[in-house]
């Protein structure tokens, strides 16, 4: 890391956790100079060359065809509800109760989060895409006209959503023009119906929203 100021260890979050932090003069200047946020499908400057752009083209078109699930991170910060629409989440560990996502260096609501130490992640279901999109767009409130209620740590859940698990802060490792955001799960929880059967889930193919159906 560089020799820039770590911002300060909020509570909650591991007393190392700020050795893989990015610096704090890095976060703000990202506050300050961008105003958009990872977005489902978002093509990032690559080199303009015609071999460089033909191998984003398949490096796309290749991981484009890995079907994923679409979540909504979310927190409070500042005391204003804070979201962003995700596809690179994952699992990492049980023991200890791990999960990941990966935003880009250049998310205006990734530096929110790791303002806050905090955050929930919303596993959307089937029929939420407009949510998605939302979470996904540059309006300046995303959240108005949404109903949501806190989570055990305080970050939004929406209602009819598969599941969410309630997360702080744990590493943060650079890869790339991404940031690996590990998280350690503090709670969670899956909704069912009477039967204990889940809700469909929405999916991303190809560029596009799918279900299971």
């Amino acid at each position: 890391m560089s020799d820039m100021a770590q911002p300060p260890i909020l509570p909650g979050i591991r007393d190392d956790a700020h050795t893989s932090w990015p610096p704090q003069e890095l976060i703000d200047s990202f506050l300050g100079n961008f105003d958009f946020e990872f977005r489902t499908g978002e093509h990032v400057a690559i080199e303009d060359t015609e071999k460089a752009q033909a191998a984003a083209r398949m490096f796309r078109d290749t991981l484009g065809r890995y079907c994923s699930g679409v979540t909504v991170i979310t927190t409070v910060a500042d005391g204003k509800p804070v979201g962003m629409t995700c596809q690179s989440f994952s699992s990492v560990s049980i023991s200890p109760p791990l999960v990941t996502f990966l935003p880009m260096k250049t998310s205006r609501a990734w530096a929110q989060i790791q303002r806050a130490g905090f955050f929930a992640v919303n596993f959307l279901a089937d029929g939420q895409d407009g949510l998605s999109n939302k979470m996904a767009s540059r309006v300046e409130d995303k959240f108005e006209g949404l109903d949501w209620t806190p989570s055990k740590g305080g970050a939004p859940l929406f209602d009819g959503i598969v599941g969410h698990v309630d997360c702080t802060v744990e590493a943060v490792h650079e890869a790339g023009d991404h940031y690996i955001v590990v998280g350690r799960v503090n709670d969670l929880a899956y909704a069912t119906d009477e039967a204990g059967v889940s809700p469909d889930p929405l999916l991303y193919f190809q560029g596009a929203y799918r279900t299971v159906r």
